[in-house]
């Protein structure tokens, strides 16, 4: 493994922001005054499919929500990741294992080495960084 990301520039957000449909958002619960919680919601609101990923939750923002990204049936596009920083290893090796090639690490949340071929965005708020954009 080695260090590959997306580079953080506008043109490489708009272009990932035109190609995903849905997105699993790992750690969405049920408190909605968590920032995963209003993340997910915009998100919604903006068009976006939300796969909530969570163990301790069956539905979040009236969505079935799945233990892992491999209990997920459907294609997912983009992994929102409001986890640890330790958590991201495992995270990103499971969306390897499923092809997945998109990450998103929400603020405060970074990654040193990750899996070649994948684009990983670090330390930056999706729903912010799309409002930036194309409010």
């Amino acid at each position: 493994m080695k260090n590959w990301w997306l580079p953080v520039n506008d043109d490489a957000l708009r272009d990932l922001f035109s190609r995903v449909r849905t997105i699993a958002i790992v750690g969405l619960s049920n408190t909605p005054k968590r920032p995963s919680a209003a993340v997910a919601d915009f998100m919604k609101r903006v068009g976006y499919r939300i796969i909530p990923v969570n163990p301790g939750e069956k539905t979040v923002m009236g969505e079935k929500s799945y233990p892992s990204l491999t209990a997920i049936p459907d294609q997912i596009d983009l992994v929102d990741i409001f986890r640890t920083n330790d958590a991201v290893p495992g995270l990103l090796a499971e969306m390897q294992q499923l092809g997945i090639k998109d990450a998103w690490l929400q603020e405060g949340v970074t990654c040193e080495v990750v899996p070649k071929g994948m684009r990983v965005i670090q330390n930056k708020c999706l729903a912010k960084e799309y409002q930036r954009l194309f409010a």
